[in-house]
């Protein structure tokens, strides 16, 4: 028989709750979400993303990098360029139900000042 601390695996709540705070926030940017809704239906270079987008290479970078650290993207190369896709599908079933909340919400959130700082 062994004997000692038991040691789960899972998260606890408080952590848990933390690890979700924490994707959140790659969420939190109108680009970063712009961002997944098009590699959402297309996998894409940086140069891509720039067209697409109209934003400059360092402002694409950073968001990618981003959604890299959260979990979110994943990257591979191909030649001498790199390529974006999602990392998970669930990505999808998360994009259309908050924008079902946010249509439900709708000027609630236009009112929170800290729902709007940094747009």
């Amino acid at each position: 028989m062994i004997s000692g601390p038991v040691v789960s695996s899972r998260p606890s709540d408080n952590e848990a709750l933390s690890q979700a705070a924490g994707l959140l926030r790659g969420f939190g940017d109108p680009t970063r979400l712009l961002i997944l809704q098009r590699l959402a239906t297309k996998e894409s270079r940086v140069v891509d993303l720039m067209e697409n987008l109209q934003l400059p290479q360092s402002t694409i970078s950073s968001h990618l990098a981003c959604l890299r650290g959260c979990g979110l993207v994943v990257m591979q190369p191909r030649g001498r360029s790199s390529v974006y896709s999602l990392a998970h599908p669930e990505v999808l079933a998360f994009l259309a139900a908050a924008e079902e909340l946010a249509a439900a919400v709708g000027p609630a959130v236009a009112l929170c000042p800290r729902a709007t700082e940094g747009m």
